[in-house]
C-alpha cells in the first residue's frame, strides 16, 4: 500500500501519483497521513483506487472523484465531493458548506452533520447525511437524491428541479417551490437502498418525509414573482 505522509511529502506528489497510475498496476490502495487541513486532497481520481485519509481535511477534498473510494477519517472543510462523478466518499467526521456541489453521480456519506448548501445544484449524486444539514441545502438541486437522518435548516430545497429530498428530522423551513410529497414504494426502494450503502441498519425509510418540487417556477409566471 502506497502511503504518502503530508507531514514529509508535498500533497502534489500524492494527486500526481494518484493520477498517474499505470494500467495493470496493482498500487491500488493508498494511504495519507497527516493531511492537517490540507485543501484539494485526492482531487480528479480517475481511476478504481482507494484511499483511505488518516486525518481532517480542508477545501473540495475528493474533488471531480470518478470511480474512486475516498474515506476520510476526521471531518472535511467546505466543497467535499464538489462535482464527483462516480464513486464514493465518506467523511467519517463533519463536513463544512457546500458538501456535494454541483456532483453528477457517485456517493458521498457523512456520519456527521454538514452546514449549509449541503448539495446545492446537485446533478445526479447521492447524498446521505447521518446528522444535521444547514440552510439552503439543495438550493437548485436538479437532480440526484439528498437523504438526512436528522434535521433540515432554513429554505431547504429552494427553487430545486427534480432531486428527492428525505428528511427523518425536522424542516425549519422549504425554500421557494418546494413542497412535501408523497412517500411512493419506489422512493421506499430508494432510501432502503441508500441507507444499506451508508451502513445504516436500525433506521427504517418509513421515517422519513420526501420534499420536491413543486413545478411552478420551471418558466416564468407573473402570478409567482414573489417568489423568484
Amino acid at each position: 500500500m502506497p502511503t504518502f505522509d503530508l507531514a514529509n511529502v508535498p500533497l502534489r506528489d500524492l494527486n500526481q501519483a494518484l493520477h498517474a497510475i499505470p494500467a495493470g498496476s496493482n498500487d491500488k490502495d493508498f494511504e495519507v497521513l497527516n493531511p492537517r487541513g490540507a485543501h484539494a486532497v485526492a482531487v480528479g481520481i480517475d481511476a478504481p483506487v482507494t484511499v483511505e485519509v488518516r486525518g481532517n481535511v480542508g477545501y473540495y477534498c475528493g474533488g471531480m472523484n470518478a470511480e474512486g473510494k475516498i474515506t476520510v477519517h476526521g471531518s472535511a472543510g467546505p466543497g467535499v465531493g464538489e462535482n464527483m462523478m462516480s464513486g464514493s466518499i465518506f467523511v467519517k467526521g463533519d463536513a463544512s458548506q457546500y458538501a456535494g456541489a454541483t456532483g453528477h453521480g457517485g456517493l458521498l456519506v457523512i456520519d456527521g452533520n454538514a452546514s449549509s448548501r449541503c448539495g446545492i445544484s446537485m446533478k445526479g449524486i447521492d447524498i446521505v447525511v447521518k446528522g444535521s444539514i444547514g440552510h439552503m441545502s439543495a438550493f437548485m438541486a436538479q437532480s440526484g437524491n439528498l437523504v438526512v437522518l436528522g434535521d433540515a435548516g432554513d429554505a431547504l430545497g429552494d427553487s430545486l428541479y427534480e432531486a428527492r429530498l428525505f428528511v427523518r428530522g425536522e424542516v425549519k423551513s422549504l425554500g421557494a417551490d418546494c413542497i412535501e410529497k408523497e412517500m411512493r414504494s419506489e422512493h421506499l426502494d430508494i432510501l432502503t437502498d441508500l441507507l444499506k450503502k451508508a451502513g445504516v441498519e436500525d433506521i427504517k425509510p418509513e421515517d422519513f418525509k420526501r420534499y420536491g418540487s413543486a413545478r411552478k417556477l420551471y418558466n416564468f409566471h407573473i402570478d409567482n414573482v414573489d417568489a423568484y
